[in-house]
């Protein structure tokens, strides 16, 4: 039971935050923190992206705080530091060190050809070119039909759905949002995505082995 908890609490990492989509060449780092909750632990966490545009090049860094405790003794802990470099739509490196209760995990990728190649501690992943990672910074991350992790480089092919109406109280103030739907191929719902009228992401959600873990927007 233990195990499984560990692995859906490393699930945190797939998912990550947001930006606004209008900013242009030259804005201003934007800053997104979201607090993790788990179904069953509570609060476990944070997760802070920093995103920045230059025109059509875009780097979006990632912090991941996570602790886990039981009457006061912590069993998990995961840190990570990430960034992905795009431009426009397309993902042309990623960078990632993992650190999970002592262990670190390490990624390198790039866009070479009409790929996206990912050296991970298993060996070299080759994705297509359109490839996304698992973090919803943009709502164009919901196009794509294939998605690595970017916890361990896992590669899985998606199918998306929803665009719904859905309300949610964030900060304490009422915030009308879309509901996206992201399906494994063996028809698993993994990720759950909630953008706003700005394609920022309010609340979203992975699913795991033993429970839900959702991020909820701070302010």
């Amino acid at each position: 039971m233990m195990s499984r908890s560990v692995r859906a609490i490393a699930a945190v990492c797939v998912m990550g935050a947001a930006l606004t989509t209008g900013a242009g060449a030259g804005a201003e780092p934007q800053k997104f923190v979201y607090t993790i909750h788990h179904s069953r632990y509570g609060k476990i966490g944070t997760f802070t992206n920093t995103v920045v545009r230059n025109g059509d090049d875009t780097t979006v860094s990632t912090e991941v705080r996570i602790a886990v405790s039981i009457l006061g003794v912590t069993f998990y802990r995961q840190d990570a530091s990430r960034q992905e470099q795009w431009d426009g739509d397309r993902l042309v490196s990623f960078h990632g060190i993992t650190t999970t209760n002592g262990n670190a995990i390490k990624l390198d990728g790039s866009a070479q050809g009409d790929h996206f190649v990912l050296k991970t501690p298993g060996g070299e992943k080759v994705a297509p070119a359109n490839v996304r990672l698992a973090n919803p910074w943009s709502p164009a991350i919901l196009g794509g039909n294939f998605l690595f992790t970017p916890d361990r480089g896992r590669l899985d092919k998606v199918r998306v759905s929803g665009g719904d109406p859905a309300s949610f109280t964030v900060a304490g103030r009422a915030v009308q949002a879309k509901k996206y739907n992201v399906y494994l191929l063996d028809g698993m719902k993994k990720y759950e995505v909630d953008l706003d009228g700005r394609g920022v992401p309010v609340q979203f959600v992975v699913f795991g082995d033993n429970g839900a873990i959702t991020f909820t927007l701070d302010s």
